[in-house]
Order: structure tokens, then C-alpha cells, then sequence
């Protein structure tokens, strides 16, 4: 288990690049499957769950060749369907292996996929379009085990607009010959990001960023050569952080079209900034004023979830009041006690909700990460506090920042990590 040593009071200065989307690697890692054609991925973020996901591949009988850090080449076909239980606990996406196995075997064994406690996290619209699409289901407590003998489209209404629910459906039906249809999809631009590569590979779908896709498969799928987009997660993350220090920074690969609530949101707060072109993003320092009440996540093309903490910590050092709700994970808000022994003004309502009160100085403290995102919004609470922060579990953080550490020294940070 390592740690981060922050020390707060730095302007965040400079330039910095957004690295690989994580949530349109994974799936995309995982269409691999479907092929035995040579796959080239380039901008793949060099990050645990990246690697987990490629050692699942690896397990299944793929083959992985590391060209640098952030290009791999995929070869070779499947030998095997069952996933392995400590690997499948290492990561949530791991069920995004489900359509695609069941597409070129006939059926796959998947134990309880891992990821961050944050919430009830149901796997029913996943199995609900594997059944659709002609899959027979046997469940028990060691994990789910589906077989598929005669594939058939079909026209699927998702309860949820799930992103890996959606994704495992665009898989395996751009496998079966045929129409699908679905409605209530996820339009994430990484639900996009991989329906392109879907069409690479032959596949024709129509709706990308709607909440209608309509899939026409076919049974061989070929290879393709594709560069993942960037991460607008980490997009937001580092102008949050730019902001919350009062800071002066440009944000490269930061895609104007996949950051229009997350700026609108940044204006509530009086962040001051500018587009510099469709693709680079400044953060100029600014006096944070609270003027909206409430800020609430939702799905696409609303604020993101995985945004909310790190907007939590820059709501303690604007004036004024907010009420933060995010009402998807039961757990989002369970690090807010953290923020409140570093000095932080915060009620917490329930589960979903917080009332931040701002503006507060911070104080360094012992911390302990309690996911990805919470993990991220306590690094930025240490980098606007004053004195040292130790933040343990970093290894989580990891799981969704390509070297948090190096990137941010870049830019003025003082951050150091122990293992």
C-alpha cells in the first residue's frame, strides 16, 4: 500500500495534457474479442485498471505487445471463456469481457467483477441483453455463467441507461447477423468512442451519442487500428484543481465539445477561463463565489458523477453555500468527512446529499483514499491546504491517473509518494 506526501499552498501553473480515456479503453480493450485480426490501440492511459484489463485479455489467450507505454498491439484468438476470480476482482470492467466472449465462444463464466464501493452496483441490465440476444443464464453465489447457442438480434429496452450495460450489448449484437435495436442507451462519448470502433471492424451502427443505437452485425469482425479519446474526466479534474488553488493553466486534449456542463458548472463557482481552440482549455485565477445553490450529476450530456468530488473540495473554497447531490451511488458522499477534519464546512444530509459552506481554509491532515474519485478530490484538498497532507491508498487514485505524481510536480504541485 503506497501513499501520497502533499504539501499544500502551490499555484497550479503552466500546461498540462489530458491523457487516454480509461472508461473508452476498457471496452474497447475488451472488442479485441471479437477478432482475430491484428488490433493497434494508440493513447491507452498507463493505468492499473488499463493493465488489469489487458492481463485479463492475456489470460484469455490473447496476445499483448507493449509498443510504449501508451500503444499496444493486440494479436492472436481466445483459448479460453472462463474468467479468472482474482483478476475479475481487480476491476468493475471486467464484465464488459461477458458480450464479447459469448459472441466467439458460445458461453462465458464471469465471477463478481471488483471496482470502487460507492454504491449498489447491479449487473441485472447486463444480463437482461445478453438474455435478449438469445443467452441462457445461470446464476449462483460464485458469479454468473451464461451460454449462447442461437444468437438472435432483437429490439432491447435498457431499465437504465447503463454505459457498460450498453456497451456489452453493442458487442454482442455487432456479432449476430441481423438488426438490434436500443433504446434508453447510455451516449457517453465513450459509448461513441467504441461504437467507431465497432464500425472499423465492420459493423454498421447508426445513433452514436443518441439514446437510440441501431446495430447491424455480422459474423466476422475484422481488425483495426484505432487512438483512444481523451479522458474529459481528467479534463475537469485538472481545471477543478487549477481552479481550487488559484491557479493559471492550460489544459491540452481538453475537448470543447465534451465540456460544456462542466464549464457551465465551473461558472457557477465565478471560474474564470477560456477556450483557447476546440481542444485546449485555460483556467485563469479567479474569486470563487457560490451562485447557484445546487449543483446535481446526471446522465449524459448533464454533470458526470465522477466529477462531483473534486467539485466538492471547490465548492469549500468558494463563497457561499451549495448543496451537492448525486443521486446514482449511495456511497459518492462517504468521503466528506475527510474534508471536514481538514477544516471543511459540510452537512451531510443523507447517502446522496451535502451542503458545502464556503469559503474555508484547509489544514493538512492523514487521509485515507476511499476510491478513484474521492481519492483524486482529496489530493486536490491537500494541493489548496495549508502544511502536509498524507493521503494512503493512493494505489486507488492510480487506478484512473496516469502518473498523478510527475504530472502534477509539472505544473507546481509538491507532491511525493511512499510505498
Amino acid at each position: 500500500m503506497s501513499k501520497f506526501i502533499v504539501k499544500g499552498g502551490n499555484k497550479l501553473m503552466g500546461e498540462i495534457t489530458v491523457a487516454g480515456n480509461k472508461n473508452a479503453a476498457l471496452p474497447i480493450i475488451a472488442a479485441t474479442v471479437l477478432t482475430d485480426e491484428e488490433c493497434f490501440l494508440e493513447n491507452v492511459p498507463d493505468i492499473i485498471d488499463v493493465r488489469a484489463m489487458l492481463e485479463l485479455l492475456k489470460y484469455l489467450g490473447k496476445n499483448v505487445e507493449n509498443i510504449d507505454k501508451n500503444t499496444v498491439r493486440i494479436t492472436g484468438k481466445v483459448n479460453n471463456s472462463d474468467i479468472d476470480k482474482s483478476l475479475a476482482g481487480r476491476i468493475r470492467a471486467s464484465i464488459l469481457y461477458m458480450g464479447p466472449l459469448l459472441a466467439r465462444t458460445g458461453h462465458v463464466y464471469l465471477p463478481p467483477p471488483g471496482g470502487c464501493v460507492i454504491g449498489l452496483r447491479k449487473v441485472d441490465s447486463h444480463l437482461e441483453v445478453i438474455t435478449a440476444l438469445g443467452a441462457i443464464m445461470e446464476n449462483d453465489e460464485h458469479g454468473y455463467k451464461a451460454t449462447l447457442k442461437n444468437p438472435k438480434p432483437a429490439s432491447i429496452f435498457l431499465k437504465e441507461s447503463s454505459v457498460t450495460a450498453t456497451e456489452n450489448a453493442l458487442m454482442l449484437a455487432s456479432s449476430i447477423t441481423g438488426e438490434t435495436t436500443i433504446e434508453n442507451a447510455a451516449s457517453e462519448p465513450h459509448v461513441g468512442d467504441l461504437a467507431e470502433v465497432l464500425i472499423k471492424m465492420g459493423v454498421h451502427i447508426e445513433g452514436i451519442g443518441t439514446n437510440r443505437l441501431s446495430i447491424k452485425g455480422k459474423s466476422n469482425l475484422k481488425g483495426f487500428k484505432h487512438k483512444i479519446m481523451a479522458d474529459f474526466i481528467e479534463a475537469g479534474t485538472f481545471a477543478i484543481a487549477a481552479a481550487a488553488t488559484n491557479g493559471d493553466l492550460i489544459i491540452n486534449n481538453a475537448e470543447k465539445k465534451h465540456l460544456k456542463m462542466t464549464v457551465f458548472q465551473l461558472e457557477q463557482l465565478n471560474v474564470k477561463y477560456e477556450f483557447i481552440d476546440d481542444n485546449r482549455l485555460r483556467i485563469f485565477p479567479s474569486e470563487l463565489i457560490a451562485y447557484t445553490d445546487k449543483i446535481k450529476v446526471g446522465l449524459w450530456p448533464n454533470f458526470p458523477t465522477d466529477l462531483l468530488s473534486p467539485y466538492i473540495v471547490l465548492a469549500t473554497q468558494a463563497k457561499g453555500s451549495i448543496l451537492c447531490h448525486d443521486w446514482m451511488f449511495e456511497s459518492r458522499m462517504f468521503f466528506v468527512d475527510k474534508l471536514i477534519a481538514m477544516g471543511a464546512n459540510i452537512i451531510q444530509c443523507d447517502p446522496h446529499r451535502v451542503v458545502v459552506n464556503g469559503a474555508t481554509k484547509l489544514h493538512g491532515q492523514n487521509l485515507s483514499s476511499p476510491d478513484i474519485r474521492a481519492g483524486v478530490a482529496l489530493v486536490i484538498a491537500a494541493l489548496c491546504a495549508g502544511g502536509v497532507s498524507e493521503i494512503d491508498k493512493a494505489e486507488l487514485v492510480d487506478r484512473g491517473y496516469e502518473d498523478i505524481v510527475g504530472r502534477l510536480n509539472s505544473i507546481g504541485a509538491d507532491i511525493k509518494r511512499l510505498v
